[in-house]
């Protein structure tokens, strides 16, 4: 299984397919978010999608229950292996969207985003979260996992903790990769909760989803490279 996901987080479906075509087979999959989509809609999943790729199509659906669920479907139907809802959008919404897809002929894996990896806990206490950031990582855990869902998408710093407390049956999704998080040697941009690529999956993350340090890089295909050997 290749765990590594890359982010095109670009703004045309030019680039992105170039990315891709350039990162296929060092990447285990793509992820399309809400810059991409709103850019070039969803024919850009359909276009990864026949070409074979693992789209993982991370828009955070956070809506009433009948409306995340037609998203899901809707997304289904592109050809998409893997969506994103929010768990705070309440366990009858979360359930409504793992229904949504287990009722799919290509049932998509949905996980639940608990808290973005650019937020701490001072962030959390001016949004009138009581939690420590680390006890709201855990409740919507559980919220996600309890209503059905595939798993989850958490910072690599709660990985340890989350594996722990759920097992080994929950997909856990860690954005936040960044090469030499844990020593200190590259800037984390507008992330504050990250790892190293070698961190995240010895902490027990499933898929690694790393997007600047690839992307941005003068050569995306060895920056690509390097991290997909940090995980043999």
């Amino acid at each position: 299984m290749n765990q590594l996901l890359v982010a095109l987080d670009v703004d045309t479906s030019e680039r992105a397919i170039e990315l891709a075509d350039l990162l296929r087979g060092t990447a285990g999959g793509f992820k399309i978010g809400s810059r991409l989509f709103t850019s070039e809609g969803p024919s850009i999943v359909s276009a990864l999608a026949d070409r074979g790729d693992r789209v993982f199509l991370d828009l955070k659906y956070h809506d009433i229950p009948t409306v995340v669920a037609e998203a899901v479907r809707a997304a289904a139907r592109l050809g998409t292996w893997m969506l994103t809802v929010h768990s705070a959008g309440g366990p009858t919404m979360l359930e409504a969207a793992a229904d949504a897809a287990r009722q799919a002929s290509r049932p998509p894996l949905v996980v639940g985003v608990t808290v973005l990896t650019s937020l701490g806990d001072a962030e959390l206490a001016r949004i009138g979260v009581s939690r420590a950031l680390a006890d709201q990582v855990e409740a919507l855990a559980d919220l996600a996992t309890g209503a059905g869902l595939d798993g989850i998408v958490a910072s690599p710093r709660e990985v340890g903790r989350l594996r722990a407390r759920l097992g080994s049956g929950p997909i856990l999704v860690t954005p936040g990769i960044r090469n030499g998080a844990g020593t200190g040697q590259s800037g984390s941009d507008d992330q504050v909760r990250t790892l190293s690529a070698a961190e995240a999956l010895s902490a027990g993350s499933s898929y690694l989803v790393v997007g600047r340090p690839i992307i941005a890089s003068p050569d995306p295909l060895t920056a690509a490279r390097a991290i997909a050997e940090q995980l043999k």
